[in-house]
């Protein structure tokens, strides 16, 4: 396959078939078994895709020969076509089998998240028939193959030479693949191309990753090393020869710089000793005699300085000079006598001409009178060491400079003071909205924070109040409860003494007064138990709980019952401070725990608890 590929021939009648014809399109789907998607006499392809006005029969009759897009240079992927126009794809034709691509209005196949350093692709819906020459065939008009992995299920693995190269193969992702002109579902199939995920793909972009890397760590070096400021001289060892020609060094003004820097090395290295001694301080003499230079320099230059001064002051004093001139000549234009003779826009240039003028004659006098202060005290610093002559002249010639220059700032403070009084104004009126606003604040939210308390005030109000009505409601029914207890206590008094009197004339056996106690005791429980889901008390202690637990594992194990003084006494073994009517309350209290029975008559009648917890679980 890899020598036949610029040799590949085409035949002239399968470039006569046309995507954009409906028939051949329908023809070609036939002989692959499928049905067209297009409908009849739809163009599946538009006319503006095509070249126009393109006659498919052009290359028979010029002898130009057709090209084929797989051959190799020419690139198997076109142009990237404008975003508005959809790709079309055409009919591949190799050696071996066709390739027919996939209907245009179909959504372009799906792939996964490409890989990075990707070089494999997937390859599925092979036809069972095709061979690995065959695949080699196709996918290697995409670029160089270094390996193909073919599995038996109809797909296989493909490891091109070149990143790019993957895109290519992508390409062909939806084409139908037909071997020869057989209709046999073996020789046909749709690929499906895919980016995979290989571990050698994966190890050589880490590698080309690192060399980039460290790449990029030499560049940054090399660039510190260029940025990076050079270092000291290295400085010569100690030696007698080294020592008289730095003497000589330290001699020269030229050379001082760096003699005396070689010198403070040695001798924090510690080179002084007895021996090298004298040299060193001959040395340090030498380093010594440069003072009178320097302090020369410095007076030199001190007086270059106040020669700068001098200049710097009698320039200022000129241009001030010049500054009061012309706003002399703005405070002349805004008299009547030419003022009334300009225009409105003449006379607002005036007036911010005048402004500026005076705001910067008022900077630089204020600038000259500042160097005329430190002059001063620099005069009273230096005069007070001199004779009582030269302070006489001194202090006269101070105060006359004292005296011109409290006339020049009475000047300056009366041409600033419409200045200083609008700007006042401005601040005043600001600060009283200030103020205004601050307090109108505080007044909100101090009125916020009352109306917030009265509203948790309210609250706490009505939920006492609910509170209230609550413990009102629960003391009725506990009064009407108490009231009901004790009329039917009578009337089941009465209708005990009734039943004996009739069990004792009639001679009823003893069995039937047992179930009149037995009723009575129902009754007196059902009341008991519609009073305690009015109530619905709650467990007061954790030793409550205890003793109901206690209680119930007793009487479980009395299945008929116990009574009080029975339970009391097992109850006492274990605490000997509990009492039987506090025992018989907490049972009375949980009618659906703990049920009372009357058995007996007469004086053998006698009263046991019971325990009915399961019981009142069936029956909620």
């Amino acid at each position: 396959a890899a020598d036949g590929l610029g040799s590949i021939a085409i035949d002239t009648t399968q470039l006569n078939m046309s995507v954009t014809d409906p028939t051949a399109w329908a023809t070609a789907m036939n002989n692959l078994g499928m049905v067209p998607v297009g409908l009849a006499g739809q163009q599946l392809v538009t006319d503006s895709i095509c070249v126009p006005g393109f006659d498919p029969s052009l290359s028979m009759m010029t002898g130009i020969t057709p090209i084929n897009p797989m051959i190799p240079g020419m690139g198997l992927v076109p142009p990237p076509p404008p975003t508005d126009v959809p790709v079309v794809k055409e009919i591949i034709h190799c050696k071996s089998c066709t390739l027919f691509p996939p209907n245009p209005n179909l959504p372009p196949p799906s792939t996964r998240e490409r890989p990075p350093g990707c070089k494999t692709v997937f390859v599925g819906g092979l036809p069972e028939n095709a061979t690995e020459e065959i695949i080699q065939e196709v996918f290697e008009q995409c670029g160089d193959i270094t390996a193909i992995r073919k599995s038996k299920k109809n797909f296989c693995h493909i490891r091109f030479a070149e990143e790019f190269m993957v895109d290519k193969a992508i390409y062909l992702s939806g084409y139908r693949m037909r071997l020869g002109s057989s209709t046999d579902k073996k020789d046909s199939g749709r690929l499906h191309v895919d980016f995979a995920q290989a571990r050698d793909d994966f190890y050589e972009w880490e590698c080309k990753q690192r060399m980039l890397a460290r790449e990029e760590r030499h560049r940054r070096k090399m660039e510190e090393d260029r940025l990076r400021p050079p270092s000291p001289p290295a400085i010569m060892h100690y030696s007698e020869h080294e020592a008289a020609l730095l003497a000589e060094k330290l001699k020269d003004d030229s050379k001082f710089s760096e003699a005396i820097t070689v010198l403070l090395t040695w001798i924090e290295r510690g080179e002084v000793n007895r021996r090298s001694a004298n040299q060193f301080y001959s040395m340090v003499q030498s380093a010594n005699s440069h003072v009178r230079r320097l302090m020369n320099e410095k007076a030199a230059h001190e007086q270059e300085m106040e020669q700068a001064k001098e200049s710097f002051k009698n320039a200022l004093t000129g241009i001030l000079t010049q500054f009061e001139q012309i706003v002399a000549v703005f405070n002349a234009s805004t008299r009547q006598k030419a003022w009334d003779h300009f225009s409105k826009a003449q006379r607002k240039n005036i007036d911010i001409w005048r402004k500026h003028s005076e705001e910067l004659r008022n900077a630089h006098s204020e600038q000259l009178m500042g160097i005329r202060r430190e002059e001063e005290m620099e005069m009273s610093d230096d005069d007070s060491g001199d004779n009582p002559s030269k302070k006489l002249r001194v202090e006269d010639s101070a105060l006359a400079a004292q005296a011109y220059a409290l006339k020049e700032e009475n000047d300056s403070l009366r041409w600033q003071l419409d200045a200083y009084r609008n700007e006042v104004e401005l601040l005043k009126q600001e600060k009283g909205q200030l103020f205004r606003t601050e307090e109108s604040l505080t007044k909100d939210q101090q009125l916020q924070f009352l109306q917030q308390t009265m509203q948790g005030m309210q609250q706490q109000l009505l939920s006492i109040q609910e509170e209230l009505n609550n413990k009102k409601s629960e003391l009725e029914q506990a009064k009407e409860e108490q009231t009901h207890t004790q009329a039917m206590l009578k009337v089941l008094q009465e209708q005990l003494k009734s039943a004996k009197e009739l069990a004792e004339i009639n001679g009823h056996d003893e069995s039937q007064a047992n179930e009149i106690n037995v009723l009575t005791v129902a009754l007196v429980n059902q009341d008991r138990e519609k009073n305690s889901e009015k109530r619905s008390p709650g467990l007061k202690s954790e030793k409550e709980a205890l003793l109901i637990g206690i209680i119930s594992t007793f009487l479980h194990v009395h299945p008929f019952g116990a009574n009080i003084e029975y339970l009391w006494s097992y109850m006492q073994q274990l605490d000997s401070r509990i009492s039987a009517n506090e025992i018989e309350m907490l049972l009375m209290r949980l009618p659906r725990m703990f049920k009372q029975e009357f058995t007996g008559v007469g004086a053998t009648l006698e009263k046991r608890w019971k325990f009915c917890a399961f019981e009142g679980i069936k029956t909620i």
